[in-house]
């Protein structure tokens, strides 16, 4: 018998051998009605053991999925209809130079896949943000229900009983789906990238907890080498994923062992060359970034160094866990000051409140061993973006999404050792998620407006420049210029004077156009000059030029927009302004000959081409 097992690798089903091991199917013919008798006993006796062989059912698998995706879409749905913002407006595909219509630009790039879903919103809804958030949305129902997969099966490795293991595990993946903290990360139409890599990672994580045997297959190896190399580019903060495995197969395969990770060998092989790999292609197209600090992050950075940024980190990770467990004062844009020296207030602290928490992890791991794995998974998963390497931004929500698993298991390891199954416990706990729901719900209006999305973030940080910067944005494009124009008071006030932010000029440019908006010229142009002197642009000296032109001082005008050529000869909006001037002076012919050279540039441009039908249709009447 135990050889069949070993041979087969399956247990053989009850009634298919008799006690010696020997097939009872195949029997030869016997003649007689004692013998026919016996064979339709030993058949019915067979049909009656199958018939009792559970089997598996689907449907509450769909069910599951089906109401974790409704769930999902109801407690993001005020923001699914919200517009692209912040970030949202500068990825690629909003430049009206980008080639839309074809397929290979959209795979241009670093992260291809996350292009490629663009690409398919695009296909689907043109620039109407709704499929954009709805993809986000999805992706987020489906790393909740992976988030089950995993926290269930290391509830199985930690020997928890099956009846309170589901219930855990449904929890961890419910709190995560409705946690308020991962709204930027789903509402935020650019965090498209945080919701693809981290399906893809724990993707590659669950499809290397769920095989078959002990011991990886060449063909478990590759499906998640797969996954791990989709993830690495979509966002590359997914790096870390060996590290995850090493650190699985150390906790439970067996436990405390390095046992698992000799006998994955096919596992650890080809990831660790995929690892190489990966880095040295992101270190190869990276390079400016990493060293320069080109695109707010890098060891380049002139903000601070890369041990200061570790310092503030040092206080950060505290900041996240209290985020998780009390997620109030969520915002878009934290004014967290950076930790200059390691005796600043708080990053000695944290330093060490982090060492002794990680020595009491590793101590205590056989006594508490879920919440030591989710300690050390915690760590090594906000280690890409909360480390070493300077980001512009110390404190932002949407790095707790793929961390947050880490957390999770640390709550179970404290829920696991009571009755969760009892009404009491069972009201507790729905109780939190409807909370959470709740929370989330009311967190994604704010998130459906920029003018909302704004304001709270300058209530929750006063004296940070780019909020009140983006707040009086919000007011002037939906057209309370007077209203915008105290916020960009506030926000060049509130600029650091020895070091001036990168978009201090720009603080000038928006308060001209408010200006502009509200038909006083003259003060418009007063700031306009001013964000000249700071950083002379093809798109300010445009600016004058346009007021010059509004002004009928077409002399002037022309001075500036030359300056705009001499500048950045692709500039649109020069061409535009210089058929206008044109236009002005009573020459049609030059001022259509600017508008279709402007819209040789950007074939779209929506005042170029409104500006040459009424430059032909008024050229057409004097005919």
């Amino acid at each position: 018998m135990r050889r069949a097992v070993r041979a087969t690798g399956k247990l053989p089903v009850a009634g298919q051998s008799n006690d010696a091991g020997k097939p009872v199917t195949g029997a030869p013919e016997m003649k007689g009605k004692k013998q026919q008798s016996k064979r339709i006993d030993r058949s019915a006796g067979r049909r009656a053991t199958v018939a009792e062989v559970p089997q598996r059912t689907y449907w509450p698998y769909f069910l599951g999925g089906f109401l974790t995706l409704s769930v999902a879409f109801w407690v993001y749905g005020p923001a699914l209809y919200g517009p692209f913002l912040f970030d949202d407006r500068t990825l690629p595909f909003g430049n009206g130079t980008f080639p839309v219509d074809e397929f290979l630009p959209w795979l241009k790039g670093v992260r291809p896949l996350v292009m490629l879903s663009y690409w398919m919103n695009y296909r689907l809804s043109q620039f109407q943000p709704y499929s954009y958030h709805a993809f986000n949305v999805i992706f987020h129902a489906a790393n909740s229900i992976l988030i089950f997969l995993i926290a269930r099966k290391v509830l199985q490795f930690a020997n928890v009983v099956s009846a309170r293991r589901d219930v855990l595990a449904v929890f961890a993946g419910a709190l995560f789906l409705l946690h308020p903290v991962n709204s930027e990360s789903v509402a935020y139409i650019t965090s498209r990238s945080e919701d693809l890599s981290v399906l893809l990672f724990l993707g590659a994580w669950t499809a290397f907890l769920y095989r078959p045997q002990a011991e990886t297959t060449w063909a478990r190896a590759a499906l998640v080498l797969a996954l791990f190399g989709a993830a690495a580019f979509t966002k590359e903060h997914t790096i870390v994923l060996p590290a995850v495995l090493l650190l699985t197969d150390y906790f439970w395969n067996p436990p405390f062992s390095f046992e698992g990770i000799r006998r994955n060998w096919r596992m650890y092989l080809p990831v660790a060359a995929g690892f190489a790999l990966v880095v040295a292609y992101l270190v190869t197209t990276l390079r400016s970034a990493i060293l320069q600090g080109a695109g707010g992050a890098g060891f380049g950075l002139k903000d601070f160094t890369w041990y200061q940024y570790f310092f503030t980190e040092c206080r950060a990770f505290w900041l996240y866990i209290r985020l998780f467990l009390f997620p109030a004062g969520l915002r878009v844009d934290y004014d967290f000051p950076i930790s200059r020296t390691i005796l600043e207030p708080g990053a000695l602290i944290g330093l060490i409140a982090i060492l002794a928490v990680a020595g009491a992890a590793f101590y205590y791991r056989r006594r508490y061993p879920l919440a030591a794995f989710g300690f050390f998974a915690f760590v090594i998963l906000m280690a890409p973006t909360s480390s070493f390497m300077p980001i512009k931004d110390p404190v932002v929500e949407y790095r707790l999404y793929l961390s947050m698993i880490g957390l999770l298991l640390i709550v179970l390891e404290f829920l696991r050792r009571v009755d969760v199954r009892q009404r009491n416990w069972m009201a507790l706990l729905a109780g939190v998620l409807v909370v959470s729901g709740i929370a989330t719900y009311e967190r994604n209006f704010v998130w459906s407006d920029p003018r909302i999305l704004w304001e709270d973030t300058v209530a929750k940080s006063p004296n940070l420049s780019r909020a009140e910067f983006h707040l009086a944005e919000a007011y002037r494009e939906q057209g309370d210029c007077a209203k915008a124009l105290p916020h960009y008071a506030r926000a060049a006030e509130n600029d650091p004077p020895a070091k001036h932010s990168y978009w201090y000029a720009s603080i000038f440019v928006d308060w001209g156009l408010a200006y502009d908006c509200l038909n006083r010229e003259d003060e418009a142009l007063a700031k306009f000059r001013q964000a000249a002197e700071l950083e002379p642009t093809a798109h300010v000296y445009s600016q004058i030029g346009m007021i010059y032109g509004k002004q009928k001082k077409n002399a002037e005008a022309m001075a500036a927009l030359q300056i705009a050529l001499q500048l950045d000869p692709s500039f649109v909006m020069t061409y535009v302004y210089l058929g206008g001037v044109y236009q002005n002076g009573g020459d049609l012919a030059d001022a259509i000959d600017e508008f279709k050279h402007a819209l040789a540039l950007d074939p779209k441009n929506e005042a170029a081409l409104e500006s040459l039908r009424n430059a032909e249709a008024a050229l057409a009447n004097r005919r």
